[in-house]
């Protein structure tokens, strides 16, 4: 009988390594879930309502069963609590709010006993194994790993990891990229999230960070830190720009990459499934960086607008195709890599643009400034195109341009001032005919002609304002007063103080109190 017991005893603690050896988890761990399983046995056998510890001596697979009552003045349950005189005669050094021990003999197994201890160990292995992957992999986030596919479920790769399971879901892969199982694969670590069904860890090989690293891999002076991707755009399977730039003014960024012969460039390229990829030097001027983006196609000119985030690009009338490239593959490309949106027109479209712009100003100052079209023309040439730079423009800078003088320059910019309170006087009289309350009129930064788009759009009183979100005001996209020029900042203000009504009452109340 010994010799069973000890058997069974050691048995116990391989089965425990075993587990752990397997599961990559901590034994402690799997011999704990195992006192756990003995305990609930142990419950179902002597009663739920006691408080019944388990514990395995690691070295020897001993087990020790016992029951944990607490000494107190008045006895409420009896499962768990007993009184000091009761405990006295187990322990004669008892004493109020100690814990009395009761050693329970061994029990022996039934079928449904075993079923359920097996189940405990089971699902606390799968939490620690689950725990273990989640700590392995929650670090390693923009990493490149190496896998095979073990299964391919409605479109989404499972592949294995070796330690854990990761998969590429369908808008992740490269399209019309086939992966069949045991396929060795590379891939982006894109995120690691912890959910009830375990660790959840999706991988990439689309994303621009995954062609980043795959140089990294190929151009030394990448991993060294000599030469740095900036910028990298892709679609993924057809084409790719990456913008490079070099901290050694002996090194050339884009040969680097490239490499003898093309032998490194060639090497993602047959990774990324022959995507075909533009490398190009990284420049910290917009113009410049934006032209060279664009390559194969060359460039006239550039004109920025800072205020939208635009850019505005000038080719040849022959180029504008290839600038475009196929289905607008290159202009897309080269708007994702500078973060700016790329407008392309011709020599021609452009032309025809600044002389269409040009005569409209022309009259706009023929009219407002009732000025001859020779003086008006010359006001445009000069860079004016609004009347209020006309108005507030300092008159030295004004009077300065040839064929004017300071009379001149003078009545000009009075004329100007008139026309703006024209234009005021008949947006205030617009507004006041769609409704729209005089105390808006008082909030700071908003002209009458915001009061006019504001009425227009059902913003009427204070409350319909202080209803508003910042977006829906000034948003870029959508908001109401997206073309008044006002920043993010400057909503936020005029919102605040159409509000500001509100919390009057309150504090009227805090100063009576």
């Amino acid at each position: 009988m010994a010799t069973a017991i000890s058997a069974n005893k050691a048995e116990l603690l391989a089965i425990a390594d075993a587990v752990a050896r397997e599961k990559s988890i901590d034994r402690g761990i799997v011999i704990e879930a195992m006192e756990d399983a003995i305990q609930k046995a142990a419950r179902a056998r002597y009663g739920a309502e006691n408080d019944i510890r388990a514990k395995i001596d690691t070295k020897s697979g001993d087990m020790r069963l016992w029951r944990v009552v607490e000494v107190v003045d008045q006895v409420e349950d009896y499962f768990k609590q007993t009184s000091v005189k009761d405990a006295q005669k187990r322990d004669p050094n008892a004493k109020l709010g100690d814990f009395v021990v009761d050693p329970l003999p061994p029990i022996e197994f039934g079928r449904i006993a075993a079923q359920a201890a097996k189940q405990v160990i089971v699902q606390k292995v799968r939490d620690a194994e689950r725990d273990r992957q989640y700590e392995e992999y929650k670090d390693r986030v923009n990493e490149l790993i190496t896998g095979v596919v073990k299964r391919v479920e409605f479109g989404h790769v499972v592949v294995d990891l070796g330690r854990a399971e990761g998969v590429i879901r369908r808008d992740a892969q490269i399209p019309r990229e086939v992966l069949r199982v045991n396929d060795r694969v590379r891939s982006l670590i894109l995120n690691v999230r912890r959910e009830n069904r375990g660790p959840q860890i999706f991988l990439s090989r689309a994303h621009p960070e995954f062609m980043k690293k795959l140089f990294a891999q190929e151009v030394p002076e990448i991993y060294d830190g000599i030469i740095e991707i900036k910028a990298c755009a892709r679609d993924p399977g057809s084409r790719a720009k990456i913008g490079v730039i070099s901290r050694d003014s002996s090194i050339d960024p884009v040969g680097a990459c490239v490499g003898m012969k093309g032998s490194r460039v060639q090497a993602v390229v047959q990774e990324l499934q022959g995507e075909k990829i533009d490398i190009i030097p990284w420049s910290p001027d917009t113009a410049t960086f934006v032209v060279n983006a664009l390559q194969p196609a060359e460039v006239s000119k550039v004109v920025i607008d800072e205020d939208e985030n635009r850019l505005e690009v000038v080719v040849p009338d022959d180029q504008l195709s290839l600038a475009i490239g196929r289905r607008g593959q290159n202009v897309r490309l080269a708007s994702q890599l500078t973060g700016h949106q790329i407008d392309i027109m011709t020599e021609a479209d452009e032309s025809e643009k600044r002389q269409r712009e040009f005569v409209e100003r022309s009259e706009l100052f023929q009219r407002e400034l009732d000025v001859d079209e020779t003086l008006a023309q010359l006001l445009v040439a000069e860079g004016f195109t609004e009347l209020e730079e006309v108005a507030y423009v300092e008159l030295p800078e004004l009077a300065s341009i040839e064929g004017f003088d300071d009379d001149l320059a003078s009545e000009l910019q009075n004329r100007a001032v008139e026309a703006l309170e024209r234009r005021e006087a008949a947006s205030r009289d617009e507004r006041r005919a769609l409704g729209v309350e005089d105390a808006l009129g008082e909030i700071e930064g908003l002209t009458e002609a915001m009061l006019v788009t504001l009425g227009k759009a059902g913003i009427k009183t204070l409350d319909d304002l202080g209803d508003l979100a910042t977006d829906e005001l000034v948003g870029k996209r959508d908001g109401i007063l997206k073309d008044a020029g006002l920043s993010e900042e400057d909503g936020n203000r005029i919102i605040m103080a159409a509000r500001a009504h509100w919390f009057e009452g309150d504090a009227t109340a805090d100063a009576s109190a």
